[in-house]
């Protein structure tokens, strides 16, 4: 259990890390990352997380539940659907407030429209540290299989190339929002907190559970799959130029693709 935890906070802080990196470019550029920029990145970062649910998580899903003399499709259905319908509720009742949007969704609140971008950020963070944290405790459940480690660190890779723009993203807006840049650099590193919480968290319920880890596979990435098909491709598809965000999507998709086929 306890090298199950270590290698979890060690991904997700990985990924953390790479946040915070990204949201300190607020000390370095004044202005707000332009628009073409950013579908490009909102479209990497979708493809980074839909790769990295079929072949971090689902495909790990079922593979573990045939070995273990299982029907592959049932956990891997049921959890997919599950980290949906955990995704709808938090978008549901959690306030927050998309880049571009005036107004919030969510549970109404007093929150500062600074505050409500964080979360919105936040929210899709949630999924990547369960992702990360589960595909280390996965490989710490079977330590002779080293190509499980090998995915492990190839997904935590992945989530953490597309959270340095993912850092900027949250930081240069809240710049231009009239807040300072020391605090901008610390919201904007704080959304990618909860990563580490989550992760090291379904990781502690994860290992004192271990038959169920196929449907913990599932329901990240069944929450994923909601956070890209509901916020990051319309997000990325908005305005102009809209093929920028596919060509993301694209670029985003093979990086992770290859990461962790060649990897794992």
């Amino acid at each position: 259990m306890n090298q199950a935890i270590s290698w979890a906070a060690l991904g997700t802080g990985f990924t953390f890390l790479m946040t915070a990196l990204g949201a300190s470019v607020v000390f370095i550029f004044r202005k707000e990352m332009g628009k073409s920029i950013q579908r490009a990145f909102l479209g990497f970062a979708a493809g980074v997380m839909m790769a990295a649910s079929v072949w971090s998580l689902l495909i790990p899903a079922i593979e573990e539940t045939r070995q273990a003399g299982g029907i592959p499709w049932i956990p891997a259905s049921g959890g997919f659907v599950f980290g949906g319908i955990f995704l709808y509720l938090l978008d549901f009742l959690m306030p927050h407030l998309h880049l571009g949007e005036k107004n919030p969704e969510g549970v109404r609140t007093s929150f500062h429209r600074t505050t409500l971008l964080v979360l919105a950020v936040t929210l899709h963070n949630i999924p990547e540290g369960m992702a990360v944290g589960l595909a280390f405790a996965m490989a710490a459940q079977h330590p002779e299989d080293t190509a499980l480690y090998a995915a492990a660190f190839a997904l935590a890779a992945g989530i953490g190339i597309q959270n340095f723009p993912e850092g900027a993203a949250i930081s240069l807006p809240l710049r231009q929002e009239g807040m300072s840049r020391s605090r901008a650099f610390a919201l904007g590193s704080l959304s990618g907190l909860v990563e580490l919480i989550f992760g090291i968290g379904i990781t502690l319920i994860a290992v004192q559970i271990a038959p169920y880890m196929p449907w913990f596979l599932a329901f990240a990435a069944g929450a994923m799959i909601y956070v890209v098909v509901e916020e990051l491709i319309p997000e990325a598809s908005q305005g102009e130029h809209s093929n920028l965000g596919t060509v993301g999507v694209m670029a985003g998709f093979l990086i992770m693709m290859i990461l962790d086929v060649a990897l794992g």
